[in-house]
């Protein structure tokens, strides 16, 4: 259990004119000069909203972007003033964190600077809403509850509430769907997922390690030689595993995102210099069959190069199984979230977390670092 907005309220006695410091994470899209997508600023409403309710002051930090510990305009949070305004008048917003490099190294001093002197005056009380980044041990995450009464945000409580629900009493079949192009990113939580999940359905780039330690060839795909006897091994352990049957993939000549090129439907087994670069319609079938049966559902990583058109057919047929499921269905954040964004079928998920990678390290551990530090 960690502490909530209600347990930090009676601590403090009551919000009003209390200063309170909220971890957000804006680190939103920018196009253009502004910004492509709130989602992440909206996400944090109901927070902001009531503890502006209640009479507190509310002053936000985030990150923005990766600016390497300094000061860069291109990740200014005054590319974000106008939108917070509008959406939650009376809240102040603090400088991109990341500017400072006390934040990514988690220094002691920066941490104490943002309770003692950010804003203006020290703060009484510190929220974390910021599930995004609360497996990063850093300054703004982990730093304030040492010193001040701290609690869970709703945007985070409702992280931790759903993955919660999928580690420990998830509604059955369980089936879990893992893209992206690495395994040994994911090696992890693929071991973790194994012990809980009915059927693990893989596909994306990882997806051809995989391949290639069952004997297929993979032309010149994506492969982790390193990872191949630990594929391996997982496929031995008698694990209930859904592979692509077959491949979309491009000729030699080609080039990712020009255009150019032959694009070829093909077996599990490619020739010498074609690259796989999304799952092929037989095995979009299959995977979609899979989650029609299942009854809760959770995706992370898109199941080819997406952002070329040629290769995204195979992520938005497992969007689209998904939102014509029954099943409850959680999207992990990251690119999974973004291709659910772009085919318009956010509105029919259940959850889409606010954190890829957050999410992935809570499936694996059962806790974060930033969640830890509130329970003190």
């Amino acid at each position: 259990m960690v502490p909530t907005l209600e347990d930090l309220e009676n601590e403090l006695g009551g919000l009003e004119g209390k200063r309170i410091f909220v971890r957000c994470d804006f680190n939103v899209p920018i196009r253009d000069g502004e910004i492509a997508d709130d989602l992440r600023i909206r996400a944090a409403l109901p927070t902001l909203s009531w503890l502006l309710d209640r009479g507190a002051s509310v002053v936000i930090g985030t990150h923005f972007g990766r600016p390497e510990g300094k000061y860069d305009g291109r990740y200014s949070t005054e590319l974000l003033t106008s939108r917070l305004e509008e959406l939650a008048p009376g809240a102040d917003l603090l400088e991109n964190l990341r500017f400072n490099p006390g934040e990514v190294a988690n220094d002691q001093a920066f941490s104490d600077y943002l309770i003692d002197g950010a804003g203006g005056q020290t703060f009484d009380g510190y929220v974390n809403d910021a599930f995004g980044v609360s497996h990063r041990s850093h300054a703004s995450v982990v730093g304030p509850p040492k010193r001040l009464p701290s609690a869970a945000g709703r945007l985070l409580q409702k992280e931790i509430d759903v993955l919660e629900g999928l580690r420990s009493s998830p509604q059955r079949p369980f089936v879990a769907v893992l893209g992206g192009a690495k395994v040994s990113d994911k090696l992890g939580v693929i071991e973790a997922l194994l012990n809980v999940v009915d059927r693990l359905v893989i596909g994306g780039g990882m997806c051809f390690t995989f391949l290639r330690a069952m004997g297929h060839s993979i032309g010149d795909s994506l492969c982790e030689e390193d990872q191949v006897e630990t594929c391996r091994s997982i496929l031995e352990s008698g694990a209930s595993i859904l592979l692509p049957n077959d491949i979309t993939a491009l000729s030699p000549d080609g080039d990712i995102g020009a255009g150019n090129g032959e694009v070829r439907q093909m077996g599990c087994s490619l020739p010498t210099g074609w690259k796989g670069l999304d799952i092929g319609p037989g095995s979009a079938a299959e995977f979609s069959d899979a989650l029609h049966e299942a009854r809760t559902i959770f995706w992370n990583g898109p199941m080819g190069m997406f952002e070329d058109s040629r290769f995204a057919a195979g992520t938005r047929s497992v969007a689209q199984a998904l939102a014509d499921s029954r099943a409850f269905s959680v999207v992990g954040g990251g690119d999974s979230a973004a291709a659910v964004a772009d085919v318009g079928l956010a509105p029919y998920m259940d959850h889409i977390s606010t954190g890829g990678g957050a999410s992935l390290e809570f499936l694996e551990l059962g806790d974060l670092p930033g969640i830890q530090a509130l329970r003190k």
